[in-house]
């Protein structure tokens, strides 16, 4: 990548995360900040509609996510580390929580190379109930700047590309809510505890 495309885009993921933070944790004067780890919503925040498709070939929408707590993260195969090590990461979690209502999410921001075939082989490496997601591209960037996720797409010599994109992780509860989000570092033990002290909250949402 070069020197005169990497900085920009550092400052714009800097920015974009400092920015998530503070509308989740809802400004300043917050009375009601959320102890633990993760930054918590004072109020769940519903998710807009959208429509994509899972690796199974089947359509996947917000209808999907009722009902179960859902971990979600955004990323591509073709990641070198962050996408790896993150996944790595939640399956540790789901084994840790020991929730049979728990579901992890891989939304790709590359649709052209993950196909739902590459995301179920993709996947398989870290558990093979993950659910991979895909879709138009105008339909992931639509979610994935709903969440407050960065997304550049970066040229390489001989015609490839990567991304540079936010790296965090999304909770959403049983009403298919926005309920948290932990960004880097990110540490399964924690998260797994977080998820434990509130599981009847997330299952069983007001």
């Amino acid at each position: 990548m070069s020197s005169r495309l990497f900085w920009p885009l550092v400052g714009l993921l800097c920015l974009t995360a400092a920015l998530a933070g503070y509308r989740l944790a809802g400004g300043p004067d917050n009375p009601h900040p959320a102890p633990g780890y993760g930054t918590w919503l004072p109020q769940p925040r519903p998710l807009e509609r959208f429509r994509l498709t899972d690796s199974a070939g089947r359509p996947f929408t917000r209808a999907d996510l009722k009902g179960r707590v859902s971990l979600v993260y955004f990323g591509y195969t073709h990641c070198s580390h962050e996408c790896p090590d993150t996944l790595a990461m939640l399956a540790r979690v789901q084994r840790a929580v020991g929730l049979a209502r728990l579901q992890v999410l891989f939304v790709t921001l590359d649709p052209r190379r993950d196909t739902p075939a590459v995301l179920t082989r993709y996947l398989r490496r870290f558990d093979p109930d993950f659910i991979g997601l895909t879709g138009t591209t105008a339909g992931l960037r639509r979610l994935a700047r709903g969440l407050g996720v960065a997304l550049g797409k970066v040229a390489l010599p001989g015609g490839g590309y990567t991304f540079e994109h936010t790296v965090a992780v999304f909770l959403f509860d049983a009403r298919a809510r926005e309920a948290a989000v932990f960004m880097p570092p990110l540490h399964a033990r924690r998260l797994a505890a977080a998820l434990r002290r509130r599981r009847r909250r997330l299952l069983d949402p007001t």
